[in-house]
C-alpha cells in the first residue's frame, strides 16, 4: 500500500458468501447477479462472489459475476487444497479484477478437532496454498480462521509465511465472535509489530456478530492499522451475523474526527442495497436496526421532536438523505399515467425492461384501485414481488377464504397454476393461514416445514400492503418466500408459493463444512 493510500479503507463485501450462509439466505444466480451489480454500484471495493467448490452453482454464480463485474474485484474463497484453488482460479478467470482468497484454521481447537493437523503441517499448508493461489492472480488473501484464538507466536508465523509465498493481504477473523474491541485491537497490534515482512501486505479484518461486537471489533482494528473490512449489507451472516456494512461506513463517515479514514462507498446507495438484500432473502430488517432500520430516523418522543422542529442536529447525527432514505410522500394515484411511473421507478432506482415496467404498471393501478394513498415503500414492495415471482412454476390464481365465528373450521378454496396446470381445491384448518396452506399442500404435494411465518406493514394505515415472510424447511435446506398484497391472506398464499419455487430451482449443495474463515 502506498502512503498516499495509507488512511484508505478496503471495503470487503460477503454478502453473497458468508451472509449467504444464513439458513434460508441462499440465493439462485439471477438474485446473486442483482446484488452484486448494486454493490459494485455502491463503490465496494472487493465483492466475495461465492465459495466455486461448494456447488456447480456456486462455481456459476461466481463465475457470470466475473464476467459482469467491472468495477469491483471479484473473489473467491478456496480452502488450503489444490482442488479448491484450481475451482476457484477457473471460476473469477474472466474477471477484470480478480482475488484468491484462502484459508485455513490456526487455532489449537480447530487444528486439533478440525483439521486432525499439527501446526507445523499447518505452517507448510499456508506456504503451499498461497503460492498455489499465486499461480492464477497477483491478488491473493490468506486468512487464519479462528485467528482471535490463535497462539499470537504461531499466528505471526503463519502470517509471515503467508506473505512470503506471495499473500498481498492478511485477513485476521473472529469467526466465533469471541473477541472485545481492546483485546482484538491488541492482537491486530501484535500482528503488525511482530511480523518482520508486514509491510509487503494489508492486514483485513472478518468479524462475526455473536456477542454484538461485529462493528465495534472491526472498527478497533482500523484504529491500530488494519486497511480492510470485511461485512456484509444488513449484517447478513452465520448465526448472529458479521459486521454491518452500513454501521462500519456510516461510523467512520460520522466520526471522520476521531477516525480520519477513507473509503469508497457512496452512503446515499445503502438503502437501496439493504432492501433489495432483505427482499431476495426473506430476511425483514429489524424496524430498530442501526442505520437502515424503518425506525433509525423516526422521532416519536415531544421532547425529541420538538428539538428535531428547531434544529435537526439535536437528535440526528446524519441525514437521512445521506443513506439513500426519502421521506414517504404521496407521489402517484390511480390517474398517474405509464410515463410517470417509470419515472419514478427510475428515481427510486429500479432498471427493469419494459414488459416489466408493463406488469408492474398493471398491478399498481390495481393498487391506486385499492388504497387511497400510494407511497414509496408501496411502489418499492410491488416491484420486488414482481421480480421475485418472475420465474415461478407455481403460481396463485384464485383464493377464497371463509372463516370467523360463523364458519369453523375457516375453509380455503384456492386454485392455482401448476407447470402449466390449473389446479383447484378445497381445505381446512385451524386457521385461515392453516387452511390456506393446506390448500397449497393438497395442490402441490411436499414435504417442507414451516418454520416462520412473518407479516408486518409496508406503511402505516389500515389499507398498508402487508409483507408477508414465509421459511420452509426440506431435508436440511431452508428457503425464505416473500411476497406483498394489501390482503394479508393472498400475502401469505404467495410467499408459501414463492418459497416452494425456490425450493424447486434451490441446488443441492454438498459444501464443505469450513466455510466460516
Amino acid at each position: 500500500m502506498s502512503n498516499t493510500d495509507k488512511n484508505r479503507i478496503v471495503i470487503f463485501d460477503t454478502t453473497l458468501r458468508d451472509g449467504e450462509q444464513s439458513p434460508g439466505a441462499s440465493m439462485n444466480l439471477d438474485e446473486k447477479l442483482r446484488i452484486a451489480l448494486v454493490l459494485e454500484e455502491m463503490g465496494v471495493d472487493v465483492i466475495e462472489a461465492g465459495f466455486p467448490i461448494a456447488s456447480d452453482g456456486d462455481f456459476e454464480a461466481v463465475n457470470e459475476i466475473a464476467k459482469v463485474v467491472k468495477d469491483s474485484t471479484v473473489c473467491g474463497l478456496a480452502r488450503a487444497t489444490r482442488g479448491d484453488i484450481e475451482r476457484c482460479a477457473d471460476a473469477i478467470k474472466p474477471a477484470d479484477r480478480s482475488r484468491i482468497h484462502t484459508f485455513i484454521s490456526t487455532s489449537p481447537l480447530h487444528m486439533k478437532y478440525k483439521l486432525q493437523m499439527e501446526p507445523e503441517r499447518v505452517l507448510e499448508k499456508v506456504t503451499e496454498s498461497v503460492t498455489l493461489a499465486r499461480n492464477f492472480t497477483d491478488d491473493v488473501e490468506w486468512s487464519a480462521e479462528d485467528g482471535s484464538r490463535t497462539e499470537r507466536d504461531f499466528l505471526c508465523r503463519c502470517v509471515e509465511a503467508a506473505i512470503k509465498a506471495g499473500a498481498t493481504t492478511i485477513n485476521i477473523p473472529d469467526t466465533v465472535g469471541y473477541a472485545i474491541p481492546v483485546e482484538f485491537a491488541d492482537l491486530i497490534s501484535h500482528v503488525m509489530n511482530n511480523v518482520p515482512n508486514m509491510d509487503k501486505a494489508i492486514i483485513s479484518v472478518h468479524c462475526h456478530n455473536d456477542l454484538g461486537l461485529a462493528v465495534a471489533n472491526s472498527l478497533a482494528a482500523v484504529s491500530v492499522g488494519a486497511r480492510q473490512i470485511e461485512c456484509t449489507i444488513n449484517g447478513l451472516g452465520e448465526r448472529a451475523g458479521n459486521a454491518a456494512m452500513e454501521e462500519v461506513v456510516m461510523a467512520l463517515k460520522t466520526r471522520n474526527d476521531l477516525m480520519p479514514y477513507t473509503n469508497g462507498i457512496k452512503t446515499e446507495n445503502i438503502t437501496k442495497a439493504s432492501r433489495l438484500v432483505s427482499t431476495i432473502t426473506g430476511f425483514s430488517v429489524q424496524p430498530n436496526k442501526a442505520i437502515v432500520g424503518k425506525n433509525a430516523f423516526a422521532h416519536e418522543s415531544g421532547i425529541h421532536q420538538d428539538g428535531m422542529l428547531k434544529h435537526a442536529g439535536t437528535y440526528e447525527i446524519m441525514t437521512p438523505e445521506s443513506v439513500g432514505l426519502n421521506k414517504s410522500k404521496l407521489v402517484l394515484g390511480k390517474h398517474s399515467g405509464r410515463h410517470a411511473f417509470k419515472d419514478k421507478l427510475a428515481d427510486l432506482g429500479y432498471d427493469i425492461g419494459d414488459n416489466a415496467v408493463e406488469d408492474a404498471f398493471k398491478r399498481f393501478k390495481d393498487l391506486a384501485d385499492k388504497k387511497k394513498e400510494v407511497f414509496d415503500e408501496d411502489i418499492m414492495a410491488l416491484v420486488d414481488d414482481e421480480i421475485l415471482r418472475a420465474n415461478d412454476r407455481i403460481s396463485m390464481i384464485s383464493l377464497e377464504i371463509l372463516c370467523g365465528t360463523a364458519h369453523n373450521p375457516p375453509e380455503a378454496s384456492l386454485e392455482m397454476n401448476v407447470d402449466g396446470d390449473i389446479k383447484s381445491c378445497k381445505s381446512t384448518g385451524d386457521g385461515p393461514v392453516d387452511a390456506a396452506f393446506n390448500a397449497v399442500k393438497n395442490l402441490f404435494p411436499h414435504e417442507a416445514r414451516l418454520q416462520l411465518y412473518q407479516v408486518h406493514a409496508v406503511t402505516g394505515g389500515t389499507d398498508a400492503q402487508a409483507e408477508v415472510t414465509v421459511r420452509l424447511e426440506e431435508n436440511g435446506r431452508t428457503v425464505n418466500g416473500q411476497a406483498a398484497d394489501t390482503d394479508t391472506m393472498v400475502a401469505s398464499v404467495k410467499a408459501y408459493i414463492n418459497a416452494l419455487n425456490k425450493l424447486l430451482v434451490k441446488r443441492e449443495k454438498s459444501a464443505p463444512s469450513a466455510l466460516s474463515a
